[in-house]
C-alpha cells in the first residue's frame, strides 16, 4: 500500500480521491469539492490518499492541524473512508498510522475525529484502533 499526501491542484484529488470520498460524502459534486478544497486549505485542510498494489485509490482522509485551548494542538480528521471494495484490508489502519505520524511530527497532543452516531461499523474500527469516546458533539442546523 502506498500513502500519498496530495497537494492543492493535484489532479488526483478529483480523479482518484473524490470517488472514494463520495462513498462517505455523497452530497459532494466535483465543483463543491474543489470549492471546499480551496477555502479549506487556508484553514489547514489537507488530503491523503491510500493506493493499493495496482495503483487504485482505496482510501481517503481529509485532515488538519488545529490549535485550540482544550488540547493546544491536535490533528483533526474531517474525513476517513475506505472504499467498499477494500474494507477490512488494513487501509483505514494505514491511513490512521500515517496521520498519527503527522500528528507526532507536529507535536500534537491528540488525533481526533467525529463519527456519526449511525456509523456503528466505523465505531467498532475506531475502538480496535484504541480510540476512545471522549466527548459529545452537538450540532444546530442553520439552513
Amino acid at each position: 500500500m502506498k500513502i500519498i499526501d496530495l497537494e492543492p491542484g493535484d489532479a488526483r484529488l478529483v480523479s482518484d480521491l473524490l470517488p472514494v470520498l463520495l462513498e462517505l460524502r455523497p452530497h459532494l459534486t466535483e465543483e463543491l469539492f474543489l470549492s471546499v478544497v480551496a477555502e479549506g486549505r487556508a484553514q489547514g485542510l489537507r488530503f491523503t490518499a491510500a493506493y493499493d498494489a495496482d495503483g487504485v485509490c482505496v482510501g481517503a482522509a481529509g485532515w488538519r492541524i488545529v490549535a485550540n485551548t482544550s488540547m493546544v494542538r491536535k490533528l483533526y480528521v474531517d474525513d476517513l473512508v475506505t472504499s467498499a471494495t477494500a474494507r477490512s484490508g488494513g487501509v483505514g489502519h494505514a491511513l490512521l498510522t500515517h496521520l498519527e505520524q503527522h500528528a507526532r511530527a507536529s507535536r500534537c497532543t491528540a488525533l481526533t475525529l467525529d463519527s456519526g452516531t449511525q456509523r456503528t461499523d466505523a465505531h467498532r474500527f475506531y475502538f480496535r484502533e484504541r480510540m476512545a469516546v471522549t466527548a459529545f458533539s452537538f450540532e444546530k442546523p442553520l439552513g
